[in-house]
């Protein structure tokens, strides 16, 4: 369900989500003035009661919200930096292997190349559609091969080929952590309480009675529309490489058209 939502457009994923949680508190409101309040015949007293522990449940409430909150775009910020940090050791990498004789250089810049054209045109795709790029494996690969087959013949090649070594280990890293972060995203267990205790603040703020029922239904439509707010934050920044607001892969681009481009 998550994934669905995840992959709305923003502008429908703010009304859908509105007009669910503001449905849910307008019909229960209808349900509660009508059948529930008076059945079980509540006072303007007992609202004192009601007001101490709704207000508790909406202050524990949010608190999880806004921690969540917090931890998503944390998270979402750590794969930016990861996905930069790739592309800044293409650039590197790319940059190092231009030290090396022919046919060694060109036959590393033919596969660094392919590497990069195909994160940005096979692999982002496919992690947009939650799934896991594969290709790259067989691309890396062959780099390492290219790279350990080279001998170099001098201590300052040596030195050189040393960095070259030391940069391409980390351009796996940030690979494989970019490639991790493909499926990151709460754990079901937040959703359990986000997405039900959401509506239950909503419903539980219609244990009350009062007499205007304009009033009240404006209260709840206000309440209701805040919680959806703070839910579609949290669902547009759960996945990182999917919906309007994910990560693209412009740092591979601005390396690929500046440095690789023929």
């Amino acid at each position: 369900m998550i994934d669905f939502l995840a992959s709305l457009p923003l502008w429908l994923l703010w009304l859908l989500l509105n007009l669910v949680m503001m449905g849910i508190g307008l019909c229960g409101l209808w349900v509660a003035r009508r059948w529930i309040v008076p059945w079980m015949r509540l006072t303007y007293e007992d609202a004192y009661v009601a007001a101490a522990v709704v207000q508790s449940v909406m202050l524990l409430y949010g608190l999880i919200a806004a921690l969540t909150t917090i931890g998503v775009w944390t998270k979402y910020t750590q794969v930016a930096d990861i996905v930069s940090a790739e592309a800044t050791t293409i650039a590197g990498l790319w940059r190092d292997i231009g030290n090396y004789p022919e046919p060694v250089r060109g036959q590393l810049q033919d596969t660094l190349r392919g590497y990069t054209d195909q994160v940005i045109n096979v692999a982002w795709p496919l992690q947009r559609q939650g799934k896991i790029p594969l290709e790259g494996v067989a691309w890396m690969d062959r780099l390492q091969a290219q790279l350990f087959a080279f001998e170099p013949v001098s201590e300052g090649k040596k030195v050189s080929h040393a960095e070259t070594l030391r940069v391409f280990n980390n351009m796996v890293h940030a690979r494989r952590q970019r490639v991790d972060a493909v499926h990151t995203g709460l754990p079901w267990i937040l959703w359990v309480v986000l997405l039900p205790g959401a509506v239950g603040c909503v419903l539980l703020s219609l244990l009350f009675r009062v007499d205007n029922a304009w009033f009240q239904g404006a209260l709840v439509v206000g309440l209701s529309g805040f919680l959806s707010m703070n839910l579609f934050v949290i669902i547009a920044l759960d996945r990182p490489f999917q919906g309007d607001i994910a990560i693209g892969p412009d740092s591979y681009k601005l390396v690929y058209e500046q440095l690789m481009k023929k």
